[in-house]
């Protein structure tokens, strides 16, 4: 195979051929020597990349694209700033394998991989796509959505990493390698105005502090007003405001020996993101009437035009910083990287997207602290046996305060809701006085007007919420390489996880409502009182309000011989309480709080995964590889209002005294998901075209889901997923100057075994939101101007084939069919820029994003509180501008 170094004369990567798969991990062994040295060198090669031979470091070891036995995505910086991607939600449109979706705040976003991929919404639940900047993990994606750094590459590693990376691997890892300092000053300067008032701009400055030390400083600034207007309140809405600091120190004490040093800062403050009304369904006239008029623009979310009551504000402090050592040992190397990160995730929003006041506040403050240490040793040796093997620790802290309460209208819309179900027999002030008297009447309180006013009272709900979560992790990991012949080379890892949490929680429900037993017995009277009104015989009226949890009643009642019993469904009865209906109202439950004298509030998983792989180098343009790999991700907590108790803890809550009024049961957390992916690929690399191409089958038991019901979510295992599928990128070049690139991706998910989703057994079935075809078409044209001047033209044109929007609904083969026929996506989008490039350093482009103006929705739900009305996130609108870059 080969190993690569640098021609000190040029830009120019060679390649040596040596009889190891890898080559060692220690990755300054292309570029250890002084400043007077490699000066030449640091300074022609800033981004890595030389046509076909770019540099990865997916595995841990430094190779190239070509040799790598491991299906990965590569883009260059070149690639990226010629495509206007200023964060890793941008970067979708050029790697199509990578899916982001924007959800309701700047801190909520989900990374998907062959159509895998979860961590958003709750921060006890972890991602299942890693996101590495230089080799350190970010572990929620407020921590991953700044705009991105002074960059080097960005690696897409395809399908479980669990032997290298660890426990939140298991569909994929997003490795972002930013440029070391450089021995030779110089830096850049860079300026854009877009439409929407977009101003943009970065700087950087590196250069030597002595023979073996330099350094680099970078900032960046992101400002735009936003797309959307809150038609209410008067504002923008999607805005962009962010800033950025990095620092980084480079000390080479010896030959052998070097320390990278790296510090960062980056703020977030923005009113994001909205929500459009997909489908108006019988609430939207409620909300209408309550907002004075207009409280939301119906099915038209394209229009981003929005009425809230508060601005939705976002505000992310994310900061940390590491070191990395690295130490050269001739045939071993040892590598240590320790880390320390922080983020602070502040949001407030008006979650029922309405300018109904329907609710007041959704607080969400968030703060994470992340200790991580990874040590590496890896062998460089001349012979057939080559290793790598390492350990990695984890510690996580992280502390929520949620608020969430009723707004001033709540309980005038809750009013009419009740008042078209009973036909205006029911309001709240109706049930207050009836529950009120009853429970006076049992001496359980000595006012019978205490309710009054209380039912969905503005300022009550969750007003405070507290919630913990300790998390600690060690990992064992290696790989061996074993080169059978000089072409041919076998290859086993493992990683041994252990992944131990401690969680708690201290919620304060203050809804009172949602705190009335409606089968208690003290309400029987009111019970029948009902019944009577609804028409029920006196008898069976007195039994069924008497018996409020029976689903059969004697049959002499209706008619029928002694001794008998007839199913309520047979008399078109559907519960014995005619207050049943009354439980959709009851949304704030009091909770169980955790750790309790039956809930340890803890969970303890430990993991052996393993990867085999075989690599072929059938000629030194061709090499071809199959693999097989398995991968883990730990059991994630819910972290929310909506973690319930497991059914099969009722008992003992019960006999503890624990459980709540109206109690119900779901999941305090979600268990572990394993992976496994079988692939096989080939890659070709020529003077003017190279190709990557991968089968594969991956699949995930116990996938954890979190889906939205309209009131709050549901943190599940679903049995099983899978995905075959097959990837494909490559690129030709006809001339020096013409470069034509595609990349296509094709998916065939199902769900193997869903049987307890929130919609049915869905075993069987394909999952929501994944295209069958993705794909980017790209084309890049160098014109001269001159000597040593150039026009560069490039287009990327972004395709993804229809999807719909929800899973199915097989328990409501109508509500399937509405779904089916009203929510789907499908994406067409061109970018294109084109600039112009001195050799004195100025470049100046003028750049367009989804210049097609495609419109789709990223990402779709059932409208909040609002039954029957659905909401989505609209995708962002055509953007251009002019940028002006100055490297010296």
């Amino acid at each position: 195979m080969k190993i690569v170094h640098r021609v000190i004369k040029g830009a120019m990567l060679s390649t040596i051929s040596i009889a190891a798969l890898g080559v060692g991990s220690v990755a300054y062994a292309q570029n250890n020597a002084p400043a007077d040295e490699n000066a030449e060198d640091q300074a022609d090669d800033n981004n890595g990349f030389d046509d076909n031979e770019i540099v990865v470091t997916a595995t841990k070891r430094e190779q190239t694209l070509q040799e790598i036995p491991v299906a990965v995505t590569v883009t260059s910086a070149e690639s990226i700033e010629k495509a206007q991607v200023r964060d890793l939600n941008d970067l979708q449109t050029i790697a199509p394998t990578l899916r982001v979706g924007q959800l309701q705040s700047s801190a909520n976003t989900n990374f998907i991989i062959r159509g895998f991929g979860n961590g958003a919404n709750n921060a006890g639940i972890e991602p299942s796509v890693g996101v590495f900047i230089d080799g350190v993990y970010r572990s929620r994606s407020a921590a991953q959505i700044g705009d991105l750094p002074n960059l080097q590459r960005v690696e897409v590693l395809r399908g479980p990493q669990s032997t290298l990376f660890g426990k939140n691997a298991s569909a994929g890892v997003i490795s972002i390698v930013t440029r070391e300092p450089q021995y030779v000053f110089g830096g850049s300067v860079e300026a854009s105005y877009g439409n929407f008032n977009a101003i943009i701009g970065k700087a950087d400055i590196t250069g030597p502090i002595a023979d073996n030390i330099a350094f680099s400083l970078a900032a960046n600034y992101n400002k735009r007003d936003g797309y959307a207007n809150d038609l209410n309140l008067g504002t923008k809405v999607n805005e962009r405001n962010r800033y950025g600091f990095r620092g980084q120190l480079l000390v080479e004490p010896s030959d052998v020996f070097k320390i990278r040093i790296i510090g960062d800062y980056d703020k977030i403050d923005e009113d994001c993101c909205v929500a459009g009304n997909l489908f108006n369904g019988p609430t939207g006239a409620i909300v209408n009437a309550l907002a004075g008029g207009i409280g939301l623009d119906a099915e038209n979310p394209f229009s981003y035009d929005v009425y809230t009551n508060l601005p939705s504000e976002n505000l992310i402090d994310n900061f940390g910083g590491s070191i990395q050592m690295d130490y050269d040992l001739g045939t071993i190397g040892l590598t240590s990287i320790t880390a320390y990160r922080g983020v602070d995730s502040f949001s407030n929003q008006d979650s029922d997207f309405t300018a109904a006041d329907l609710l007041q506040r959704n607080i969400n403050d968030t703060k994470i602290r992340t200790f991580t240490q990874e040590f590496r040793v890896s062998s460089d040796f001349d012979g057939p046996f080559n290793f790598l093997l390492g350990g990695y620790y984890f510690k996580e802290n992280i502390d929520i305060a949620n608020d969430i309460e009723y707004g001033a209208d709540f309980r005038a819309y809750g009013n009419a809701l009740l008042g078209a179900a009973t036909g205006g027999a029911l309001n709240f002030s109706i049930l207050e006085g009836a529950f009120g008297a009853s429970d006076a009447a049992a001496g359980i309180i000595t006012d019978p007007t205490a309710y009054a006013g209380r039912f969905f009272a503005q300022g009550t709900g969750y007003p405070n919420e507290i919630y913990t979560l300790d998390n600690d992790a060690l990992s064992l990991f290696g790989t061996v390489d074993f080169d059978v012949t000089d072409k041919l080379t076998l290859t086993g890892g493992f990683n041994y996880t252990k992944d131990n949490k401690d969680f708690s929680s201290n919620v304060t429900a203050t809804d009172a409502f949602a705190a009335i037993d409606f089968n208690a017995p003290q309400y029987a009277a009111f019970r029948q009182q009902l019944l009577i009104g609804g028409g029920a015989p006196a008898q069976l009226a007195a039994y069924l309000a008497a018996n409020p949890t029976t689903t059969t009643v004697p049959a002499p009642f209706v008619g029928g011989p002694a001794g008998a019993t007839v199913p309520l469904s047979a008399l078109g009865i559907a519960d014995a309480n005619p207050l049943a209906g009354l439980r959709a109202f009851q949304f704030q439950p009091r909770l169980v709080n955790f750790p309790n004298s039956v809930e340890d509030g803890k969970t303890n998983d430990d993991k052996f995964t393993y990867s085999l792989r075989l690599a072929y180098e059938a000629t030194d343009s061709l090499n071809v590889y199959a693999s097989y790999a398995t991968g883990f991700k730990a059991s994630s907590v819910n972290l929310s209002r909506d973690s319930r108790p497991f059914a099969s803890d009722a008992a003992a809550l019960g006999s503890a005294g624990l459980l709540q009024p109206n109690q119900n049961f779901g999941t305090r957390f979600a268990g572990p998901e394993n992976a496994e992916v079988f692939e096989i690929g080939i890659k070709g690399a020529w003077d003017v075209a190279a190709f990557n191409l991968t089968l594969f089958k991956q699949s995930i038991k116990g996938f954890q889901t979190n889906i939205f019901t309209g009131t709050g979510f549901a943190l599940a295992n679903a049995g099983e997923q899978s995905t075959d599928g097959i990837e494909f990128d490559g690129s030709v070049s006809p001339t020096d100057n013409l470069k034509f690139s595609a990349a296509l991706v094709y998916l065939d998910p199902k769900y193997d075994s869903y049987p307890n989703s929130t919609t049915g057994d869905l075993t069987g079935t394909r999952p929501s939101g994944i295209p069958a075809i993705s794909t980017t078409l790209g084309v890049d044209y160098d014109l001269p101007l001159g000597a040593d001047n150039v026009l560069n033209l490039h287009a990327d044109y972004h395709y993804e084939s229809k999807v719909f929007l929800f899973d199915d609904n097989v328990s409501n083969p109508a509500a399937d069919a509405f779904a089916k026929a009203n929510f789907s996506r499908t994406v067409n989008a061109l970018s294109a820029s084109a600039s112009v490039i001195l050799d004195n350093g100025l470049q100046v482009s003028v750049w367009g994003r989804n210049l097609t103006g495609a419109e789709y929705i990223t990402t779709a739900f059932p409208s909040v509180g609002q039954a029957g009305s659905f909401s989505g996130y609209p995708s962002q609108p055509r953007t251009y501008g002019v940028t002006a870059k100055y490297k010296f």
